[in-house]
């Protein structure tokens, strides 16, 4: 799925004003001033469009779980991974992070969008790469459970 998609996409599921996504742009030490988020939430056949790179979109959703569950202080002794490089998967699993979805949660999410998962597809999509179980998150379970978020947010008594 192209970042700037995903960018507008999560915008516009939480309601997310100019100055609060720049806000959480902050909370990852990127600054980005309006006229370069205008540019970043356009369509690619739109003039002015730019390109969100994986790293600028990789941090918004860091400083989007900060946004919602505030700063974690490193604990003493804690060695920091590098960076796992930025897959629908990895978008997948700092939303359900930021958002606090469970299992159940992220599964009602997709069948807002008309699409069912059983726990062991949803699990599979969240486990380590190299596993015998791992599965790669499609754009289009990315899409729906985007749409789905859409959904449960704006439009509540649809998730019921």
């Amino acid at each position: 799925m192209i970042n700037n998609d995903v960018l507008r996409r999560v915008r516009y599921a939480l309601d997310l004003k100019d100055k609060t996504m720049i806000d959480i742009f902050a909370l990852s030490d990127v600054e980005i001033s309006r006229d370069d988020l205008l540019n970043l939430l356009k369509k690619d056949n739109e003039d002015g469009f730019v390109e969100l790179d994986n790293k600028r979109l990789d941090l918004f959703l860091d400083g989007l779980i900060i946004y919602k569950r505030g700063k974690q202080e490193d604990r003493p002794g804690q060695i920091k991974k590098p960076a796992a490089p930025l897959t629908n998967n990895s978008i997948l699993k700092k939303l359900r992070i930021a958002l606090e979805f469970k299992e159940a949660d992220m599964l009602n999410t997709l069948k807002l969008a008309d699409l069912e998962l059983s726990k062991g597809e949803l699990s599979a999509l969240f486990r380590q790469k190299g596993h015998k179980h791992y599965r790669e998150c499609g754009d289009q379970v990315l899409r729906n459970f985007l749409q789905g978020l859409a959904i449960h947010f704006r439009n509540p008594d649809a998730s019921d």
